[in-house]
């Protein structure tokens, strides 16, 4: 540690003894002072708290002139100043701070607000001497070149072709298709986003492909760095069935960012050391998911109503069973051989450029069709009518959290209803939480939720809680309770609680977005699902004045019926109140790398649980495969009118 420690600290002198000798350059003055110009003009609306506050400390430092711009522009260029910082930039006057657990007994000193541990003594005087003597340049480190990403044209580009309110598909063809929506709102160019979508064969290869989108994000950190300095951003996404890739910023240069992502897909490679590397990271990444319980929870609720996903835990077994950098480069290539690109293109551009995205990526990548279309959703089980419950223990051992959640089925709905479970969830929170939070005590995280799985519809009730505390029987039994009494409140709504709780949803879907990237997110939502309702809110708006009261109240009765399709999840801490021999519920931290590795194997198997006598009328899911092989599946649904 402390020779990176010294290491890396030597290459920062170097870096600054090559500013220092070079001296102020105006070019590269001048780029900054361009991208700031660019952010500052054409920058969001922010939060008016936040607003506020950056104006009121601007007032402490600046001129009133310059209270708006604050630090945020740059004027004239002066090299004297900038040698006079530079020239303050030496070893004598740093400070270097290292943190690091390894100094666990090594800080005697204890600082007196959080008593964190630490320790303070002089730079070696062996590095002093080599940092301020004859230190040599080095040969590898130098100024960046100019930066081609820094836009420079804000020209609001002329519609090429009628102006909608909503994306149109503008080119369409067996290995792709492209919606496009000119901005004549914000007049700002923000956002593209394109969608490949492929995968989930197999356990293995999902954790491939996580690794094919880790190593790609660092294939591409070097060369996009110049881009993010001129702030474009990009993003990419391991999605449930397919590469999804976003990019964002000024629409100028933004489509060299976009070549140079396709560019390094097609080009993708990975060496064994990186391969080796980002394996140990993603074997670090599912690690941490599944040790918290409401990851775990999520990911059994959705093993056993999702048919063939593939779970967290199978893919952390696929990971350590191991892979090689040679399965990554075949399954990259196999990945790039059958497509079907999908894009949304939004903001600042017209529809003949647009189209060109899309023509890029399918001449750059060089695809065949596929050969059968490909679900971007999956199937959903359809619940037996009868209360099943699925306990598993928490995969971090001591830890005392625990997570209850009770999932109400409700099945193929139409879009009416999707709007009528918001509605019944929006008017649930309160007394949700006053009930189980506030009265019970029964953790700070308590919630309601709508849940729109693969297109099925249902809610659920959520409680966090500890081991150390309530029993997760318990807990249900609460949930019970408040449902029943959530009963009687809805049956004694009146018709003018009713009308107010439906304008305040309404009010919600009808606020008016703030930003362009708002607006990109619902219409991606709707290419992603391929659903292309872009109209959605105005048709859940229409559907909320229609509903009447009755049909809330019965809608609510429907899914607490003795046959309604009823799904318990509870992950059960460690802890006194679930008889457990140590019940201090304490987390147990992992001290070495041959303790991590133990850990990875124990988190790829799951600990069932019996229900007790409390819980009479629930039946045990004691083997998830074994429970849902033999149920029905609801055909592919979307929820379109």
């Amino acid at each position: 540690m402390i020779g990176s420690l010294c290491l890396v600290t030597h290459l920062v002198f170097q870096y600054l003894k090559m500013l220092q000798t070079l001296g102020p350059q105006q070019r590269v003055y001048e780029e900054i002072q361009m991208i700031e110009t660019n952010e500052f003009h054409y920058q969001e609306q922010i939060d008016p708290i936040e607003y506020v506050e950056d104006i009121c400390e601007n007032m402490q430092l600046f001129p009133k002139e310059d209270f708006l711009t604050g630090d945020q522009l740059m004027f004239e260029y002066n090299p004297e100043v900038i040698s006079a910082a530079l020239s303050l930039l030496t070893p004598e006057k740093a400070n270097l701070m290292l943190l690091s657990p390894e100094h666990e007994g090594q800080c005697p000193l204890r600082e007196k607000w959080f008593g964190t541990q630490y320790s303070v003594e002089d730079i070696q005087q062996e590095w002093m001497e080599q940092w301020t003597g004859n230190l040599e340049l080095n040969s590898d480190i130098h100024l960046p070149q100019e930066n081609k990403f820094i836009a420079t044209d804000f020209t609001l580009k002329p519609s090429d072709c009628p102006d909608t309110e909503v994306p149109v598909r503008i080119a369409d063809s067996d290995r792709g298709c492209l919606w496009y929506r000119k901005d004549n709102k914000f007049k700002i160019p923000k956002r593209f986003h394109l969608i490949s979508p492929i995968i989930q064969q197999s356990a293995k290869n999902v954790v491939l492909f996580d690794l094919l989108v880790n190593i790609l994000g660092h294939n591409l950190a070097e060369p996009a760095y110049e881009a993010e300095v001129a702030q474009l951003e990009y993003k990419l996404v391991a999605g449930e069935h397919g590469l999804v890739i976003k990019v964002k910023g000024f629409n100028h240069k933004l489509s060299l960012l976009f070549h140079l992502i396709i560019d390094r897909l097609a080009d993708f490679s990975a060496s064994p050391g990186v391969f080796s590397m980002f394996s140990e990271q993603l074997k670090k990444t599912y690690f941490n998911i599944l040790i918290k319980p409401d990851k775990l929870g999520k990911d059994v609720r959705l093993l056993m109503l999702e048919h063939c996903r593939w779970s967290m835990v199978e893919k952390c077994q696929a990971l350590t069973a191991g892979l090689t950098s040679e399965d990554l480069t075949e399954f990259s290539r196999s990945f790039r051989t059958e497509l079907y690109a999908e894009g949304l293109v939004q903001g600042n551009f017209c529809s003949t450029e647009s189209a060109q995205f899309l023509q890029y990526v399918t001449e750059k990548l060089q695809f065949s069709k596929l050969p059968a279309v490909v679900p971007v959703m999956f199937r959903v089980v359809e619940l037996p009518m009868k209360h099943h419950i699925c306990k598993v223990k928490s995969l971090s051992k001591g830890d005392a959290n625990s997570e209850v959640t009770v999932y109400y089925q409700s099945g193929v709905k139409a879009l009416k209803e999707h709007t009528l479970m918001e509605l019944l969830v929006m008017h649930m929170e309160e007394p949700c939480f006053d009930f189980l939070r506030t009265k019970e005590t029964l953790g700070y995280h308590v919630y309601p939720t709508c849940r729109n799985t693969s297109g099925v519809l249902g809610f659920s009730v959520t409680v966090e809680t500890q081991a150390t505390k309530f029993n997760t029987e318990l807990v249900e039994l609460k949930i019970e309770e408040f449902l029943v009494s959530y009963g009687d409140t809805l049956n004694a709504m009146t018709e003018e609680a009713f009308n107010t709780q439906v304008i305040s949803l309404v009010k919600l879907k009808e606020c008016e977005d703030t930003h362009l990237g708002e607006e990109v997110d619902r219409n991606w939502a709707e290419v992603v699902t391929q659903q292309y309702v872009f109209d959605r809110l105005n048709r859940e708006i229409e559907a909320l004045k229609q509903m009447s009261r009755n049909e809330l109240v019965s809608w609510f009765q429907e899914h607490r019926e003795q046959n309604s399709r009823k799904l318990s999840v509870h992950v059960v801490g460690f802890g006194a109140e679930e008889n457990d021999e140590d019940g201090s519920g304490k987390k147990q931290e992992s001290k070495d790398e041959d303790t991590i590795g133990a850990s990875y194997c124990e988190v790829s198997k799951l600990t069932f649980l019996p229900a007790s006598p409390k819980l009479a009328g629930a039946i045990s899911i004691m083997d998830i495969p074994a429970f849902t092989k033999g149920l029905p599946l609801f055909p592919y649904h979307k929820i379109l009118e």
